[in-house]
C-alpha cells in the first residue's frame, strides 16, 4: 500500500505571512490540526496544533506570522512510500501527520487517521469476519500449508497476523469471511495444529 493511494491529495495550506490567529482559524474551519506553510509551490514548513498552542494569547495571535513559529524542516514523506514506513515515522518521532512531498513540491498530508483506515482496510476489520487463532505443528506443515488447507475446505482469508507468546510457541490470527468454520478447525487439527479459539 502506498502513501499516495491514502493521503488527503488537496491538503488546506497557508502562506508564511499570515498571523497565527489565522493559522488557528482555519484550523478550527476545517477541523485539521496539522497546515503546511506554502510559499508559491513549495513547501517551507509546517504548522500544527500542539507548536502553536503555547500561542494562543491575543497579542501573540495577531503579532507573530506563521513563519516565526512553524516548524521549519518537519519530518515528511515520498508519496510512492509505503504506508508501513509512514506508520514507522509517525511512531518513532511521535507526531500526528506527515506532509508528503514530491521535490520539494507538497502534493499532500498524511495522518494518523488516513493510517489507521489503511490498516484496518487492510486487516478487513469491517467486514463480516471470524477469526481462528492457530499453534501450528511446524513438524507437519508451515503457514503457507495452512492456508492452503483452509482454502481447500472453502475458508476465503482476509488477513493473517501473528504475535511470538514465546520463542518456540508462536500464534497465528487467521481472519476469515464468515461461515461454518467446525470443518476448517477439524480439519487444521487433524494435521496437528492446535487451534486456540475460534472468535465468531
Amino acid at each position: 500500500m502506498k502513501v499516495k493511494n491514502w493521503m488527503v491529495k488537496e491538503p488546506i495550506t497557508i502562506g508564511p505571512t499570515a498571523t497565527i490567529g489565522e493559522a488557528v482559524e482555519l484550523m478550527r474551519q476545517h477541523s485539521i490540526r496539522h497546515l503546511p506553510v506554502v510559499d508559491g509551490v513549495n513547501m517551507q514548513g509546517l504548522i500544527t496544533e500542539s507548536n502553536v498552542r503555547q500561542y494562543f494569547f491575543p497579542s501573540m495571535l495577531k503579532e507573530l506570522s506563521v513563519s516565526d513559529v512553524m516548524i521549519v524542516n518537519p519530518i515528511t514523506v515520498d508519496p510512492n512510500s509505503s504506508i508501513d514506513s509512514a506508520a514507522r515515522l509517525i511512531h518513532k518521532y511521535k507526531i500526528g501527520g506527515l506532509p508528503v512531498l514530491e521535490k520539494r513540491r507538497l502534493v499532500g498530508i498524511l495522518t494518523i487517521t488516513d493510517i489507521l483506515a489503511a490498516f484496518i482496510e487492510l486487516l478487513g476489520l469491517l467486514q463480516e469476519s471470524a477469526r481462528l487463532d492457530v499453534v501450528l505443528d511446524e513438524k507437519e506443515g508451515t503457514l503457507d500449508d495452512v492456508i492452503r488447507l483452509i482454502r481447500e475446505m472453502g475458508g476465503k482469508v482476509i488477513s493473517v497476523g501473528m504475535e511470538a507468546q514465546t520463542s518456540r510457541k508462536k500464534v497465528h490470527y487467521i481472519r476469515l469471511e464468515r461461515g461454518d468454520l467446525l470443518p476448517i478447525v477439524k480439519a487444521l487439527e487433524e494435521q496437528g495444529h492446535k487451534v486456540v479459539s475460534v472468535l465468531d
